[in-house]
């Protein structure tokens, strides 16, 4: 069982324990991405013969999609070899056995780790700014996943499924809420640039206003 957490350094311009600590805990949190669902993996974690990982239930999604007749069991080969699907990272061939994908074996350190993580994760103060739980819209390719990826290259919202096998397969892909808090802190910078740029025009506009009040009262003062 292979799981690197290839944690990186913080960056030389980090200082003090805190910023150790930052830079340790996004880094792991970004190696619990499921590649499937790209959220936090959800126990239980399988590990493929490649040593890649996903949820169990990505998983089964990938393997239900790639092998529509292991639902009904009609045919014998499927039900003998428990058919077959491609690792979403590597495209790696993986071949299951009669039990599917609860014949995978489930990788005990990355749930340990899950359960370090959402015990770190629970500890931190929660913010009373943060908005209500949305209800997630769903695709209208695939009815039960919820849309949570947005598509970098058609520019639109999507499901995983759309990116693993739809019409986004061999597209750039991002998680929707990444891209939503990168989106807002741009509008924020933009508005900010606005209200800046506003300010220094409305400065220049009273120098010149006031210039032209000098100007006016020149003539008066030299005839009188």
């Amino acid at each position: 069982m292979n799981f690197a957490l290839g944690f990186k350094p913080p960056s030389a311009g980090s200082s003090g324990p805190g910023a150790g600590r930052g830079a340790t805990m996004e880094n792991l949190e970004k190696q619990l991405i499921c590649p499937v669902c790209l959220e936090i993996f959800s126990k239980p974690v399988v590990i493929l013969p490649c040593q890649h990982n996903l949820c169990r239930k990505c998983a089964n999604d990938i393997f239900q999609s790639a092998n529509p007749q292991w639902q009904s069991r009609g045919s014998s080969s499927i039900t003998a070899s428990g058919g077959r699907f491609r690792c979403p990272s590597c495209r790696h061939e993986v071949v299951l056995d009669r039990h599917g994908v609860y014949g995978l074996q489930r990788n005990l350190l990355v749930e340990n780790i899950l359960d370090l993580y959402r015990q770190h994760e629970s500890t931190r103060a929660v913010s009373p700014l943060l908005p209500r739980q949305q209800q997630h819209l769903m695709c209208d390719d695939h009815d039960e996943e919820k849309i949570n990826i947005y598509c970098l290259s058609c520019q639109t919202p999507t499901c995983s499924m759309c990116k693993v096998f739809g019409k986004h397969k061999d597209c750039d892909v991002a998680p929707l809420s990444s891209v939503y808090i990168r989106q807002k802190t741009e509008l924020s910078d933009g508005i900010a640039t606005l209200v800046a740029t506003n300010d220094h025009i409305q400065a220049v506009i009273s120098q010149m206003e006031e210039s032209c009040r000098s100007i006016e009262v020149r003539p008066t003062n030299t005839h009188t």
